[in-house]
């Protein structure tokens, strides 16, 4: 009989509800007699309290709920906030002790993780696990994110402004079939079998072998990516240097792009307008970066007009997401182990918009540290522009 029992009831529960269940197993229970919750219960593998709370509603008749509900209006487990009201006020301090006024938090200078805000709770006597701290922090909307760069540093009040005029003078350009070009040092990279950031395919359970650290090997030294890219072209040029990022590197990988690249596609033209950082190597308060500027724009007979992106913006250099972006991600998981290797890498950067890239090593030493006198700043033949003549200025040819 039990058999059948088992039988009858496997086919019969999966089309019941929770309290269909229990009904149908105490009315089962009663038939069967002494021992029936029992037996009902071994052959059903349902509790028997909860065959017993079935028989209690057969025979007390509760039939009050809607047939769509299965337990009464609150029923199931209280919630743990419910059960402990400090509780979503007390992790939210906990959480971000600053804004929510708790600068004395004891997680307020450490990584707050579920088990940490755990413990940090019992000792209010909040009692709750790292399991069901993560359940509620998710319920509170907060999540698991990294720092964001978006801050970029004092807001200039006329840089917008000058983003209007670097805009407007290189359509100028543009339409006149001038070289307009946006320049940059990419950033310093290690030479050497090191991890290099991202994924890229390789046999399964065999990817490429690197150092654990990344300790730098002195005799081989850092590559210095200085970038050119032709903005009328969609075509870069990237200079590899092995000494130091000066200005006179800076203005020497412009001359070897102008001698590469530039002369053969405007053979004829006398101007040439650069969009370049504040900051850095081509910073426009580098007195070094302006005599060099000279020197080439003597050497080619060049008029050389240069605007700079106001402070705190270069990631709107429009080197960096048309040239240096799409190198990093070609280079993608690929340690840089020589300087032949990153200069390969560069040159064969493509895009589906048809951007070209060529790379050169450059072997020349850059001292740091030359100091450029005032008398030597005013041979250059300098134009400063009337809207802010300090980021816009023109520097002409003139030969002593």
């Amino acid at each position: 009989m039990k058999m059948s029992i088992e039988k009858k009831i496997e086919k019969v529960l999966p089309f019941l509800n929770e309290k269909q269940q229990r009904i149908y197993l105490a009315s089962e229970a009663e038939y069967l007699g002494f021992g029936g919750v029992t037996a009902i219960s071994e052959a059903s593998g349902i509790s028997r309290p909860t065959i017993i709370l079935g028989k209690k509603e057969i025979n007390e008749k509760i039939i009050e709920l809607p047939h769509d509900r299965i337990r009464k209006k609150g029923g199931g487990r209280k919630k743990l906030h419910e059960k402990q009201p400090r509780l979503l006020k007390e992790l939210d301090k906990l959480v971000d002790p600053v804004t929510r006024g708790d600068p004395m938090s004891p997680l307020r200078w450490t990584c707050k993780s579920t088990r940490q805000l755990s413990d940090a709770l019992k000792k209010k006597s909040i009692f709750i696990s790292h399991v069901s701290v993560a359940e509620m922090l998710k319920e509170m909307g907060y999540s698991l994110q990294a720092n964001a760069k978006i801050i970029e540093g004092g807001d200039h009040p006329d840089r917008d402004k000058q983003f209007r005029y670097i805009n407007k003078l290189s359509k100028k350009c543009l339409s006149n079939k001038l070289p307009v070009i946006s320049v940059d040092t990419k950033k310093k990279e290690l030479v050497g079998n090191y991890k290099n950031a991202g994924i890229d395919w390789e046999k399964t359970g065999q990817p490429i072998n690197v150092n654990v650290y990344d300790f730098q090997d002195k005799t081989v030294g850092k590559a210095v990516p200085y970038g050119i890219y032709d903005i009328g072209k969609n075509e870069g040029f990237v200079n590899v240097g092995k000494s130091y990022d000066t200005s006179s590197f800076a203005v020497s990988s412009i001359r070897r792009w102008w001698i590469e690249m530039g002369m053969p596609e405007y053979k004829t033209t006398k101007q040439l307008l650069i969009t370049a950082d504040g900051g850095g190597s081509n910073g426009y308060r580098r007195k070094l970066w302006k005599t060099e500027i000279q020197k080439f724009s003597n050497e080619f007979n060049l008029e050389i007009t240069v605007c700079h992106l106001p402070p705190g913006t270069s990631k709107w250099n429009k080197i960096e997401h048309r040239l240096f972006s799409f190198i990093t991600m070609n280079w993608r998981g690929k340690p840089l182990t020589s300087f032949e290797t990153i200069v390969n890498l560069i040159g064969s950067t493509t895009t589906s918009k048809g951007l070209k890239v060529r790379s050169a090593l450059d072997e020349n030493e850059y001292e740091k540290g030359i100091i450029v006198g005032d008398e030597e700043l005013k041979s250059v033949n300098l134009f400063p522009h009337k809207f802010h003549g300090e980021w816009n200025y023109t520097i002409k040819p003139c030969y002593n």
